[in-house]
């Protein structure tokens, strides 16, 4: 493949032919796809006026379902962030009028963010749009394909990381 990964492999095959550079096929383009996916959904984030975090924070708290609310620690741990990310993200998404934070009522030393009526009309927009831009990003697979790349990297993720731990 004449492709940038495909000459970097060939140069390397070149200077260092007693290695496999093979794993650099997968590898590389992976990297580079993940590049350019993620430059393809932030910019839809964007158009919506939120940040890939907003999305993120404000995507957990509109998939828990009613009240959608969570705890900042809870919330955090269903977006994979340190609670300090989360507090900074919150912070801006209160400030937006997009969340709100509140007193626990089962323990008032903790809090409970919550979606505003503002927040749950911006996520339910951005998600839509963020699934028509995913099925843009994957059209150029045919269903088989995207269904056995689909399988094939959740293989190798459960490999890597083990099955996962908290249930969305």
């Amino acid at each position: 493949m004449n492709d940038r990964v495909g000459r970097i492999m060939g140069q390397w095959q070149v200077e260092r032919p007693d290695l496999d550079v093979s794993p650099q096929g997968v590898i590389g383009r992976l990297h580079r796809l993940a590049d350019r996916l993620r430059d393809e959904l932030v910019a839809e984030y964007v158009h919506h006026g939120l940040g890939e975090g907003e999305f993120d924070v404000l995507a957990a708290l509109r998939r828990i379902g009613d009240p959608y609310e969570l705890a900042p620690g809870e919330l955090a741990r269903h977006t994979m962030v340190t609670t300090g990310a989360m507090s900074k993200r919150i912070d801006r998404l209160e400030e937006g009028g997009l969340v709100t934070r509140r007193t626990s009522v089962g323990d008032r030393r903790g809090r409970v963010v919550g979606l505003t009526p503002a927040g749950r009309a911006v996520i339910d927009e951005a998600f839509t749009a963020h699934i028509a831009n995913e099925h843009r990003l994957v059209a150029p697979l045919t269903d088989e394909e995207r269904a056995d790349l689909e399988r094939l990297l959740a293989r190798w993720l459960d490999a890597l990381e083990g099955p996962e731990l908290v249930s969305r």
